[in-house]
């Protein structure tokens, strides 16, 4: 890949600084503080020993996972309203904890999981591009955590296998000044020619990518480079992800 000057000064198939915090929150069953430049977020896993009323009604068997997505008042330069003070939660919000929890419940299987309900909650701390990602890459360490320990207090069997069936990272790409590049900040992303975030397992299995062109269209050439560029940049994540549960 050709080398530009980024206005970060990375270049094109370059993360920005990822780092992992385990245990932000102790009442949780796993918690994380994910951070990937200058957008921080607090991904955390709760349990509760029961199942949403329509699994009940249905008689669906296993168990369930939800998610919410939450970006704080001061995460972003102007303030940003709370959900609560608007009476409801905004397009935005709502179109991302169902990414997140359509990815988290993709990768594990939920009949292992037994009749419970794993919540997954994510608040951004801070802003700067890319916080869907970071909250669905946190999530996983998160996870892991949180299952380590049901088996270690005898829900799940602590030998078997665990409910989470692979991996997973999440990762923006895009076009700007007709290159494709890695890890968009918010500088990058708010004038990107085309967006694209991609989720997948660190064996490179798509989970869900979402792609549109802003403001102009793509073509199958720069679709590839994209996916491409995702593809190593998750295989990235993925090492750091597993240097933070060691």
């Amino acid at each position: 890949m050709k080398s530009i000057r980024r206005h970060d000064g990375r270049k094109p198939d370059q993360l920005r600084p990822i780092t992992f915090q385990p245990g932000i929150a102790p009442h949780a069953a796993g918690s994380v503080l994910a951070s990937c430049g200058r957008t921080q977020v607090i991904c955390a896993v709760t349990v509760e020993e029961n199942v949403p009323r329509w699994m009940k009604d249905q008689k669906v068997s296993g168990g369930w996972i939800t998610a919410e997505y939450s970006m704080l008042p001061y995460s972003t330069l102007d303030r940003k309203a709370r959900d609560i003070t608007k009476g409801r939660i905004d397009g935005r919000s709502t179109e991302i904890q169902r990414l997140i929890g359509r990815s988290v419940r993709a990768v594990v299987d939920l009949d292992a999981l037994g009749p419970r309900t794993l919540c997954v909650d994510c608040d951004v701390l801070a802003a700067d591009g890319g916080t869907r990602t970071t909250a669905i890459t946190g999530v996983y360490v998160a996870l892991e955590l949180a299952v380590r320990k049901l088996r270690e207090g005898g829900f799940l069997a602590a030998a078997g296998k665990s409910p989470i069936k692979a991996q997973f990272a999440a990762i923006s790409v895009g076009v700007v000044d007709g290159q494709p590049v890695l890890d968009l900040d918010y500088v990058e992303d708010k004038d990107a020619q085309t967006d694209m975030n991609v989720v997948m397992t660190a064996t490179g299995q798509f989970v869900e990518v979402q792609a549109s062109g802003e403001e102009s269209t793509f073509s199958p050439r720069e679709l590839s480079a994209l996916l491409a560029l995702a593809t190593s940049g998750i295989r990235k994540l993925a090492a750091l992800q597993k240097k933070a549960l060691a």
